[in-house]
């Protein structure tokens, strides 16, 4: 175990980060498993080494009833999300994986869309909240891959990209998926299309329809994305739209 309080530990770890950062070339950090120590102690790292970017692993359980599936409401656990970012510093590099939104597009793509919104209206993941510090993702080296964990539904993961690469927050790619899935051209055309028309962390998002079957939302005006079976959607499309990229069972106009 490393005494993250003991001042010779901080004081040697921030000098290997900055060494990481001068003569390798690295300029960010993730914090692993960081619900094991404080924000306070990724504060003093942030600070004295000043990475560009900065994420942290902070994976606790939803909320779940009877039925075993998550609660609608996910406030308690997003908060804790929030609450992390606030303590190392909101006006800083730190950032947190969005395990909110991840736990509820698990379930939401088998037939229950209608968790896509929250009851405030909003994303009901981190990216509802403060999507700046968002960061999202489909699966990891934890949830995904060998070790398999928390894995998202295997037959929908490309919905799963076309949700958080049309969407605010930071989307991430799991290598599996890109290189050993044979999914590198679906992804490739989704991150096109949030290149080719600038939507960032902090693009404005508004849901059109969230049902069992179809998941409809518009990004800046300028993206439109489609999740579920539901296929005649044409009357909910503004005029001046084209698809952009499709796939089973979501679109991008």
């Amino acid at each position: 175990d490393i005494d993250h309080l003991n001042l010779r530990v901080q004081k040697e770890l921030v000098e290997w980060l900055n060494w990481l950062k001068a003569d390798i070339g690295f300029d960010g950090w993730r914090f692993d498993f960081a619900k094991g120590y404080s924000a306070d102690v990724a504060k003093i790292y942030i600070d004295r080494s000043e990475p560009s970017f900065a994420v942290a692993e902070i994976w606790t359980s939803l909320a779940y009833g009877g039925d075993g599936k998550p609660n609608l409401n996910q406030d308690q656990h997003r908060q804790e999300l929030v609450n992390w970012v606030d303590k190392v510093g909101g006006k800083g590099p730190a950032t947190t994986f969005d395990f909110t939104t991840k736990g509820i597009l698990n379930v939401a793509v088998e037939g229950e869309l209608w968790r896509l919104r929250g009851t405030d209206g909003k994303a009901p993941g981190m990216i509802g909240w403060w999507p700046a510090k968002a960061v999202t993702f489909v699966d990891n080296h934890d949830t995904g891959s060998t070790q398999h964990m928390w894995p998202f539904p295997s037959d929908r993961v490309m919905q799963r990209y076309a949700y958080i690469l049309t969407h605010p927050g930071t989307p991430c790619i799991f290598y599996d998926h890109f290189f050993d899935w044979g999914l590198k051209e679906e992804i490739d055309r989704l991150v096109s299309v949030r290149t080719r028309h600038g939507i960032h962390s902090e693009s404005k998002l508004q849901i059109i329809e969230a049902d069992a079957d179809l998941y409809l939302a518009e990004i800046d005006g300028k993206v439109i994305v489609k999740l579920g079976p539901r296929y005649d959607v044409g009357n909910l499309i503004p005029g001046g739209f084209k698809v952009a990229a499709h796939g089973n069972d979501y679109a991008v106009w």
